[in-house]
């Protein structure tokens, strides 16, 4: 029997899935091990063999595939632990990096940061002004050489980035997303001089208008590509070693996946892997559930996470924005705040109470693990108020010490605030149910939607636990906590399901509609790079799909929209009905009205993407199914638990999730308790098991 794998490498906790395609699923969760996060890996992989009940050689020598997520490229990133990096511009065009178009101090932050024009500030720059050099050359805006490239400049050029040390070089020349030969011939000439240095080239990793964008996210593939390699290269050498035949691939942020020794090459579309792998589950789930729309919410340690599906698939951004510099990557769009289980619970100079962003990680962790630290967490908090038992996490592989709790949170919240040691708990608490439910509601109107048409999927190590909380208000029909096999390695289990997914994209700014035979020319070409890709990948997969989408907007905006095209023959009225979506789409974010076709349309880039399945469907199986709706066979123990701040700690049932049955039926308060997590059932809420095992909640 094969097997797929998924393993979720996150900041605090490695999940990890396995599945045989005929219904049978196992799931493990254990520590991440940074900085040599590999260990943590085979730790989880070890795990899974053994709730298969065979060893690790033989379930390796019988997987098909593993699919991994990471986030060793956007924490590299955050925390500016990247490889050292030149560039190579076109002569008077380096400090666009620096520049930063006039976007500088907004790129990325909130509206209320935006507003506060006296705090704002640019970022550090992405590399010092002596690694940026420039060359002589140029290429027009039709991709015509109007200066042919100064070959004995590169070398001389090349050759002092060499001597000062960098592990890499980014190459971004002036119009290459229309003509790259200059960039490619760069590259060559680098590895005269230097043959195994680390070269991006912006024609291959961004193909897109926008020299500042298109720079910036060169540069950063560039910083994390080198360790990129470095982390993947050795763990598929010792998982090749252990037995394994099938390859290991690593998702992307735009929800599939890349063979691994495919990925360093463009790792910058790795940097939001992991956060991709929680919507690719839900999207799996809904499928089986019958649900078109959700909210998918995943709380892990570190970050809480939100996206959305409609109509069946995650709804995409063609980039993102990291420490205020752009990525043109195309991704699926997730909404983050750092408020996770091991948010920091702090009180600032004005006496208010904060969670986060700041987190305690896997090391030392927060103070109930008896790891070091000493500050309290939303974890800490929960275990204060009951929700979590002494008796801890991987099923009680970690005990949780309510002692050190305590003392934290009095320490560092209780007594700033005059308060008791359990009221200050249930503030942090009713905090982190505040700032995650501020951020659903952000994420889903300003999208243009209704949360009232949408159910809610709650999963990660601290979701099921305040999920209740922070839905409450939201309006959506039920919420839905995937339990049964996968529990709190869902975003693994996202893993495991999911496709090879690549794309490819061009830039051509024009007035549009264009002609039908110009479309088909830039789709033609779009298909024909992206069968490239998919050869490339050496990996056996079946049912390939394209999709085809154009940035448009209207003349003189700067804000594309991604309109996708009917999946039809393209005629002469393709233009038309294009433009129609494109108004549509327009009016429902901004409001009926928004739209002003007089002023023209505009299309920028136009895109391709490229979905194959692998493998086998990994799907979650039905559980048994339950006498009737009492649940008191699954009944674990009473214990004294604080939901509510004006009710205080009431005796509460908690269930164990394993003796579950379909049909079984809880009425809150109550808690149903999982090795890696626990689901709060609040008072006024009912739970219903349904045929997966999934605990569907509503509110009476």
């Amino acid at each position: 029997m094969p097997y797929a794998l998924g393993i979720d490498v996150g900041g605090t906790f490695t999940d990890a899935v396995a599945s045989d395609g005929a219904g049978r699923i196992v799931s493990a969760k254990t520590p991440t091990t940074p900085p040599h996060r590999e260990v943590g890996v085979m730790r989880a992989i070890e795990e899974l063999a053994a709730g298969l009940g065979i060893g690790v050689g033989e379930m390796l020598a019988r997987t098909d595939y593993i699919a991994h997520g990471t986030t060793a490229s956007i924490n590299a990133l955050v925390q500016g632990s990247v490889a050292a990096v030149g560039l190579i511009a076109t002569k008077g065009h380096r400090d666009s990096i620096y520049i930063m178009n006039a976007e500088g101090r907004t790129l990325g932050r909130s509206a209320h940061e935006i507003q506060d024009t006296l705090r704002q500030r640019k970022p550090a720059p992405l590399i010092p002004k002596y690694r940026a050099l420039e060359v002589t050359e140029r290429i027009d805006h039709a991709g015509r050489v109007l200066v042919p490239l100064d070959e004995d400049e590169v070398r001389r050029v090349a050759g002092t980035l060499v001597e000062q040390g960098v592990e890499a070089i980014a190459v971004c020349l002036l119009w290459s997303f229309k003509n790259g030969d200059h960039e490619r011939r760069v590259r060559e000439l680098i590895h005269e001089i230097a043959p195994d240095l680390y070269v991006t080239l912006s024609c291959e990793v961004s193909p897109r208008i926008r020299e500042f964008s298109r720079t910036s996210t060169t540069i950063m593939n560039a910083q994390i590509g080198p360790r990129l390699r470095t982390y993947l290269t050795p763990l598929q050498r010792q998982l090749e070693d252990g037995g394994l035949k099938g390859p290991l691939l690593v998702m992307q942020s735009e929800g599939g996946t890349i063979t691994a020794d495919r990925a360093p090459d463009h790792a910058i579309t790795t940097v939001g892997s992991v956060l991709s792998g929680g919507v690719i589950g839900a999207q799996r789930l809904a499928e089986q559930l019958g649900h078109r729309n959700v909210i998918t919410t995943d709380v892990g340690g570190t970050t809480f996470l939100a996206g959305l599906i409609v109509d069946g698939e995650p709804v995409m951004a063609p980039g993102s924005v990291v420490n205020q510099f752009p990525i043109n990557a195309a991704t699926i769009r997730v909404h983050t705040i750092g408020s996770g289980g091991g948010a920091l619970a702090s009180v600032d100079a004005g006496g208010n109470l904060r969670l986060g962003p700041q987190s305690a990680e896997a090391v030392p962790g927060p103070a109930c693990y008896a790891g070091g630290g000493t500050r309290p967490t939303n974890t800490d908090a929960n275990l204060v108020l009951g929700i979590l038992s002494e008796r801890g996490l991987l099923g009680g592989r970690k005990p949780l010490r309510r002692d050190l709790a305590r003392e934290a949170i009095r320490e560092h919240v209780a007594e700033p605030l005059g308060l008791t040691v359990e009221e200050a708990a249930i503030a942090i608490h009713e905090v982190q149910n505040a700032q995650a439910g501020d951020l659903l509601r952000r994420a889903v109107v300003q999208a243009g939607y209704d949360p009232r048409d949408f159910v809610a999927y709650a999963f990660g190590g601290a979701g099921p636990a305040h999920c209740a909380g922070y839905c409450q208000d939201l309006g959506v029909a039920e919420v839905v906590v995937p339990l049964g096999p996968v529990a709190s390695a869902f975003s693994a289990y996202g893993l495991a399901a999911s496709d090879v997914a690549l794309s490819a994209e061009l830039s051509d700014p024009s007035a549009f509609p264009v002609a039908h035979t110009v479309l088909e020319s830039h789709f033609d070409r779009l298909e024909a790079d992206l069968q490239r890709a998919l050869d490339r990948q050496k990996v056996k997969f079946h049912d390939v799909t394209l999709q085809r989408e154009i940035d448009l907007r209207y003349s003189m905006q700067v804000n594309e929209l991604a309109v996708t095209l009917p999946d039809t023959e393209l005629t002469e009225r393709t233009g038309d009905e294009i433009v129609e979506r494109f108004e549509e789409q327009y009016e429902r974010i901004n409001g009926s009205g928004a739209g002003f076709r007089e002023a023209g349309v505009q299309a920028i880039t136009y895109r391709m993407r490229a979905r194959a399945g692998l493998g086998f469907p990994v799907v979650l199986p039905d559980v048994p199914e339950a006498d009737d709706t009492d649940p008191s066979p699954a009944l674990l123990e009473e214990r004294q638990v604080c939901h509510d701040s004006q009710i205080g700690f009431v005796s509460t049932p908690v269930y164990d999730y394993a003796r579950l049955r379909a049909g079984h039926e809880l009425v809150g308060p109550a808690i149903v308790d999982v090795p890696t997590t626990v689901v709060v059932v609040p008072a006024g809420v009912t739970g219903r098991v349904d045929r997966l095992g999934n605990l569907v909640l509503r509110y009476q």
